[in-house]
């Protein structure tokens, strides 16, 4: 079988750190070509890897005959634009989270993997976490009973990622830690609910850090710090989410907060029993024989927060071995919901979906 040929428009730190290293370990994948408007980091990574063109417009990437697959991770507000690009000239796509910057962006997406029958497949690596993939079996299985209600949330104490840069300039990145955290535990609570559908948001919104400079979290190594630059987006966001069968989630998000520490966290509560997730933990409470019990399941360790699984997901689907865990459809009922806790804690009400 010959190779299926990536090129990667987009060279920073998500990049590197999380799908480069899956595409290197997969047997099937050539890195052919590297896109970015920073030529000369995009230059010397393909130097390092035996990459052997290097573009700056995206464009000429795509117009490559010989290439199969296109991994986006250019800031938030190309996704979109790139992704659909790709698709319309024949390629498929692996695309860096959140699937777009508001839901029209999302839906066209949606609309060119339909059309040019290309795989569409927006990052949602936590889906494939060894603690997910229980509380994922152990909800199927039923024996939680009826899921009722929930919390989520990603918060940490400092960790602003790539200050005065695209992370922190709306235009740029659709919003702050709603939008680039949101979407992993949003996404797990609503895949372990059984994907029901959301009616209405409450949301708000704060920012209290932009002068500060303090960090604690190597997230904030991520994107490109610019002094004096743009911070025009929400430090913390929270919210609640009615769904149509009477379920309901509490959402917390943040870049920076004065808490403890970092701390990223899902609690489901069922009928039968109610499942926590915190950090790398999962713990089951329920009850067996009449009495209260704390469960612990004994899972495999957690190796590469699920990236490398994800991606490889994603080629086993291009190559037909597999069908999607996440379909487009998915993404445009994300975005929908992030831009409306948006539009809430604008308007200080709540809005209908």
């Amino acid at each position: 079988m010959s190779a299926l040929k990536v090129g990667v428009v987009g060279t920073g730190n998500i990049f590197k750190s999380a799908h480069l290293p899956a595409w290197l370990a997969h047997p099937e994948i050539e890195l052919t070509a590297f896109c970015d408007i920073n030529q000369e980091r995009a230059t010397r990574l393909a130097g390092e890897h035996g990459v052997p063109y290097v573009y700056e417009h995206y464009q000429d990437l795509i117009a490559r005959e010989d290439i199969d697959i296109v991994d986006v991770c250019s800031a938030n507000l190309y996704h979109s634009e790139i992704a659909v690009a790709a698709m319309q000239a024949g390629k498929h796509v692996f695309c860096e989270k959140p699937d777009a910057v508001n839901p029209e962006e999302a839906l066209k997406m949606q609309e060119a993997a339909s059309a040019s029958g290309k795989v569409l497949m927006v990052m949602r690596n936590n889906r494939f976490r060894p603690i997910s993939r229980f509380v994922k079996q152990y909800m199927d299985e039923g024996h939680a009973g009826e899921v009722y209600t929930g919390r989520c949330g990603w918060i940490r104490r400092r960790g602003i990622p790539g200050k005065g840069g695209w992370f922190t300039t709306k235009e740029l990145s659709g919003g702050g830690p709603l939008i680039d955290l949101g979407v992993h535990y949003i996404d797990l609570a609503l895949w372990f609910m059984g994907n029901p559908r959301p009616v209405a948001v409450s949301g708000a919104t704060y920012r209290k850090f932009a002068d500060n400079s303090l960090s604690d979290s190597i997230h904030s190594s991520f994107g490109e710090k610019q002094e004096d630059g743009t911070f025009d987006v929400e430090d913390l966001a929270s919210g609640y989410i009615r769904f149509e069968n009477g379920a309901t989630l509490q959402i917390e998000f943040s870049w920076a907060s004065n808490i403890e520490a970092e701390t990223q966290f899902l609690e489901l509560r069922g009928t039968k029993a109610g499942l926590q997730m915190i950090n790398n933990d999962v713990k089951v409470f329920t009850e067996i024989a009449g009495a209260l019990c704390d469960i612990k399941p004994n899972l495999p360790k957690e190796k590469t927060g699920g990236h490398a699984e994800n991606i490889h997901h994603f080629i086993d689907v291009v190559q037909q071995r597999a069908e999607p865990i996440f379909v487009p459809s998915q993404g445009v009922d994300m975005i929908k919901i992030l831009t409306a806790l948006y539009q809430s804690a604008k308007s200080g009400k709540e809005v209908r979906l």
